[in-house]
């Protein structure tokens, strides 16, 4: 269970807000939706919002995240159930306490059916934040006695009633000693409890890959394939004959070991009639690849290959696709060189746009870093055994930021030379000073001394939160690059921005520029063509002169200023992923001390609680 559950302020505390403002994608678990209502009743809405806010002390400050999550009708559904306000992100239980205690009085108390289950889908979706797609049920009972639940039991069935929460019963794996005692009593099942959202994905994704692995059949015949893989390394034979012969395979081995092989294979298969592409997780890293693979490779975003219906009604926070079982790709082979990113929801949607007897490919790092949302897919497929692995021999590294980003991977942090200025550190003694030389290296060191424009430069930090956080690097860098009052939902003309949760018109990770707005209307120049994003959706934006690691990942820069600190949740796959981003030139912002060196060496992937690699092989 998360860690604050372990010794919870249970004072009641008001909500400030400050602790809105979140900006990750696994805290999004209930977005705002993409359907339209109409602008009156959306109005009187947000009013009776501000009015409640106001009778009970919470900042107004607070209203458009709470209209965010829980939509126009927001003010009502708090006076019936003020414990909603857990929904949003930033809002822990004391805080929902002391806000259900203004707004009920004295009939606010712990044993509310409304805040036992309330707390239960609170406990799951902080699980949810780590990672986690199940979680015992009695890790929950135990949490919420510490939050002085009175009958934890009662809580999960009525969290259960609402169908929120599913209950997840796994049968214990066989114990071949059972069979040499008699008496032996049989284990009992193991209750898991897990949001439906991520559950329901969860299974669907893992019946999508038993669909393509049972409806595969070779792409080309044994002869073709024996030409195709004349003259080629063992490793790039063995992936390309896996990718040609079944419907799911893993390949795993560094960023351009993945890149340069998913290009070898949709070569291959589109010089012999197949339908095949490249797919990437941002426009932008599809016009990278694109630069290298050339204009006879077809590189796709994912985004773009599934084709959003910008109009559509979806369930809060979704993105509605065109592509799905009814109108799947019209591809044989679909390829994507960096899967590790995408979450299981993201991989339902993926394998449910693949038709009957198209070949997936997906690649991955080995101890990469794991993707934003829930899950762990490739991990998951991994130990499933139901899909072949085919390991990539790297390149040899050949300069200085292939050799630093080779030795962090292997989990050391080491010094090399460079003279050309390829990777440049940048002591700080704190945070303040952290940010200070991040501003210093993209507005004037970088495009100076190494000729890269400002443009090309991108700072990527550990998380949004902090003194170094992607929030407070942003702050210094309009207040350097783009000063204004932010009169368009926080931002002016001219911002970069990045998209932090998923938009009709773009995906997450994906950067652009805000070229005009009118009426709360941002007009964004994105790498893929210029959009109009209406004031419901800016929330979904960020400022993005800096972006998290997790946002980051998958779209290589010329030059990436990666700052670093202590206490920012550093680890080996995060500061390897960081270090990988950089093209030409890193500059890291060494504010961390020992901790960094530390983290590289002993802090590897954390451990997720997942169903899929069971539920593939059922």
């Amino acid at each position: 269970m998360p860690d604050h559950t372990e010794q919870p302020d249970n004072t009641e505390q008001p909500v400030h807000a400050e602790q809105s403002d979140t900006a990750e994608r696994s805290d999004t678990a209930e977005r705002p939706g993409t359907a339209h209502t109409a602008r009156r009743a959306g109005d009187a809405g947000r009013s009776d919002l501000t009015a409640l806010f106001d009778a009970t002390g919470v900042p107004a400050a607070f209203a458009p995240r709470v209209t965010a999550r829980l939509g126009d009708d927001a003010a009502g559904r708090l006076r019936d159930d003020p414990w909603r306000l857990l929904r949003v992100p930033g809002v822990q239980p004391p805080q929902a306490d002391h806000f259900a205690r203004q707004v009920l009085g004295d009939s606010a108390t712990p044993d509310d059916p409304r805040r036992g289950r309330a707390l239960v889908e609170h406990l799951l979706t902080e699980a949810a934040r780590q990672g986690h797609t199940a979680t015992p049920a009695a890790e929950v009972e135990s949490a919420l006695g510490r939050f002085r639940v009175p009958d934890a039991r009662r809580a999960i069935d009525d969290a259960l009633d609402e169908a929120e929460v599913l209950s997840l019963v796994e049968e214990p794996e066989f114990d071949e000693s059972m069979l040499e005692d008699e008496d032996a009593e049989p284990p009992e099942p193991e209750e898991s409890l897990g949001l439906a959202r991520w559950a329901l994905h969860e299974e669907a994704a893992a019946e999508g890959f038993q669909r393509l692995n049972a409806t595969a059949e070779p792409l080309l015949d044994n002869d073709a394939i024996k030409e195709a893989r004349a003259g080629l390394a063992e490793d790039r034979s063995l992936a390309l004959t896996a990718s040609l012969r079944t419907g799911v395979c893993l390949l795993r081995g560094t960023p351009d070991a993945l890149a340069e092989t998913a290009i070898l294979l949709v070569r291959a298969a589109t010089g012999r009639g197949l339908r095949a592409a490249v797919v990437t997780a941002t426009e932008r890293a599809a016009a990278g690849l694109r630069d290298e693979a050339g204009d006879e490779t077809p590189v796709v975003a994912l985004h773009r290959l599934l084709e959003p219906l910008e109009d559509a009604a979806a369930a809060p926070g979704a993105v509605v696709f065109a592509r799905s079982e009814q109108r799947p790709f019209e591809l044989d082979l679909v390829v994507l060189p960096d899967a590790a990113g995408l979450d299981v929801e993201f991989y339902a949607v993926l394998v449910e746009a693949c038709a009957d007897g198209t070949h997936l490919v997906l690649g991955g790092e080995p101890g990469a870093l794991p993707p934003s949302g829930p899950g762990q897919v490739l991990g998951d497929l991994t130990a499933s055994e139901t899909v072949p692995v085919v390991d990539l021999e790297p390149a040899a590294a050949d300069g200085p930021l292939e050799t630093l980003t080779a030795a962090v991977r292997g989990g050391d942090l080491v010094a090399v030379e460079a003279p050309g200025k390829e990777v440049v550190i940048v002591p700080a003694a704190d945070t303040k000073e952290a940010v200070h030389r991040a501003v210093q290296l993209v507005t004037d060191s970088i495009p100076r001394a190494l000729g890269i424009p400002v443009e090309d430069v991108q700072v990527v930090a550990p998380g949004a939160a902090g003194d170094a956080g992607t929030g407070a690097l942003n702050a210094a860098l309009k207040a350097r690059l783009n000063p204004g009052p932010g009169a368009y939902g926080g931002f002016d003309p001219g911002d970069r921005v990045v998209v932090a949760a998923p938009l009709p018109q773009a995906a997450i990770g994906e950067t652009g520029t805000v070229t005009g707005a009118a009426d709360g209307v941002l007009r964004i120049a994105f790498t893929g063509g210029t959009v109009d994003v209406p004031a419901a959706l800016t929330p979904r934006l960020r400022h993005g002169w800096a972006v998290t690691v997790a946002q980051g990942r998958g779209t290589r820069r010329p030059a990436v200023v990666a700052v670093l600190s202590e206490g920012a949740g550093l680890s080996r796959p995060l500061v390897a992923t960081a270090f990988g981003l950089a093209r030409r030139h890193l500059s890291v912002v060494q504010a961390a001390g020992p901790a960094l060196a530390r983290a590289v060496r002993e802090t590897g992937v954390p451990e997720r609680r997942t169903r899929l690699a069971r539920l593939v092989v059922q």
